[in-house]
């Protein structure tokens, strides 16, 4: 027996009602096209009514650079729990501000490149020949990583002043746009080095910024890893004993 959770009258005004239509149908033999057509739009437009608004996402300063260079694919421009700018510092960044983080996010990958580079060949034994002061002191007698400027066997200050006013030169005067010609931010040619870049269409330009700026993300990562696992102590593949 066929149940419903309807109380018996409704049924029954139901069964009244489909039997009605099945009869008028077998005895028209004909269907009434533009009351059917006007009965599912009347459903449709019900249907429609009671559907809750789709909500767009809020258009903020940071996904309106969305198409920026970085915003790299599958994923895009990513950040499902706003974290990238809890405090809303950004609201009102322009594309100079922009421009000014780009460059700083270049400059910060293009430096830990180059430091996770230098820990793992110290780290395989490879060191600058000769001494690194008139004492005689060798290179390779100086610790790997943070050891070499923190601790009892670190570098001398004299050494570390050195370093860090060779660092300050070229932030002055040689990795910068000094000459105004550059095609895009960290683009520090000044017009004296090329290793054939103007030969490449802009396809092939775009991809290789977007590897350095990729490369320069993981090395960020890379180098603090390193950091925090020399203070924790251990070994990791590759790089060896910390």
């Amino acid at each position: 027996m066929w149940h419903s959770a309807l109380p018996p009258p409704r049924r029954m005004r139901m069964r009244w009602s489909w039997s009605v239509t099945l009869n008028n149908a077998r005895r028209n033999r004909t269907v009434d096209q533009p009351a059917i057509a006007n009965d599912l739009a009347t459903a449709l437009y019900a249907a429609i009514a009671f559907t809750p608004a789709q909500v767009g996402p809020a258009t903020t300063s940071l996904n309106a650079f969305e198409s920026e260079l970085g915003a790299q694919p599958p994923l895009g421009f990513f950040d499902p729990l706003g974290l990238l700018d809890p405090l809303g510092l950004l609201d009102e960044a322009g594309q100079g501000r922009f421009e000014r983080l780009r460059y700083v996010e270049i400059k910060h990958g293009r430096i830990c490149q180059l430091a996770f580079l230098g820990n793992i060949i110290t780290r395989a034994g490879l060191h600058i020949p000769g001494d690194i002061d008139t004492a005689g002191d060798s290179f390779d007698s100086y610790p790997n990583g943070l050891a070499a400027f923190f601790g009892p066997d670190s570098i001398p200050t004299d050494g570390k002043l050195q370093i860090l006013f060779f660092i300050g030169f070229l932030e002055l005067f040689v990795m910068k746009d000094v000459t105004g010609e550059n095609d895009f931010v960290g683009d520090f040619r000044n017009g004296a080095l090329d290793f054939g870049w103007d030969s490449f269409d802009e396809q092939t330009k775009l991809s290789k910024r977007a590897i350095e700026l990729n490369n320069g993300r993981a090395a960020m990562m890379g180098i603090l890893g390193l950091m925090v696992h020399e203070q924790l102590g251990g070994s990791v593949p590759i790089v060896g004993e910390l």
